[in-house]
């Protein structure tokens, strides 16, 4: 009887202390924005050899669906009741493999979210994707240590930084989404044109 008593003591505290923790703050979820820059028109025959598109490394602070934000200093933040739909790169990574489909070279796409080998590996260090203040002006930041790495044995064949900067005229959380769109596919077209130009020169012939 007096353990039910206590037991019944014990919920009723628990129930109670429920009741004052502060409601969590409602999210804003945010994709990034569907690619506007057109498919290139390129006259060059489709490629024979397959890519893999690796998640791209990241710091703590990237891997994280938090919209990364430094306001001054080397102080990272992030913006208020909103966030990405996925960690950054993973993001990133997803843009890249659509700018390669609508570039329509190189047809043989997989990623790593699958165990298919291919000839071929894109991957790197995803170093910024985030707003930076320098004074009151803000720009969307977007740098991509890329690396392209031989399929069967990861040995890396070529490598590049890649960086784009977007600078905004509002800093509203929208606004600063389309920014980080538009800094992705100049980035995305970039990488995607070195990518194939270096696969042409590195990746293995076909078999007869």
């Amino acid at each position: 009887m007096k353990l039910s008593h206590l037991a019944l003591l014990a919920g009723v505290t628990l129930l109670g202390s429920c009741s004052i923790l502060p409601k969590s703050e409602p999210l804003d979820v945010y994709r990034l924005p569907v690619a506007q820059a057109p498919a290139l028109a390129s006259s060059a025959a489709a490629q024979h050899w397959s890519l893999r598109l690796n998640k791209l490394q990241a710091s703590e602070a990237l891997n994280r669906p938090t919209i990364a934000v430094i306001p001054q200093g080397d102080l990272l933040s992030s913006y208020k009741a909103s966030r990405w739909s996925d960690p950054a790169p993973v993001l990133l990574r997803n843009r890249l493999l659509d700018g390669f489909q609508r570039d329509g070279r190189v047809t043989l796409l997989s990623t790593d979210d699958s165990n298919f080998q291919a000839d071929l590996e894109l991957g790197g260090n995803l170093q910024a994707f985030q707003t930076e203040y320098q004074g009151t002006q803000a720009s969307v930041v977007v740098r991509l240590d890329a690396l392209l790495v031989r399929g069967y044995d990861q040995r890396i064949l070529a490598s590049r930084r890649f960086e784009e900067r977007q600078p905004l005229n509002d800093v509203q959380v929208p606004a600063v989404v389309a920014g980080f769109g538009q800094a992705s596919d100049r980035l995305t077209a970039k990488v995607v044109a070195w990518a194939v130009d270096q696969g042409q020169k590195l990746a293995p012939s076909p078999r007869p």
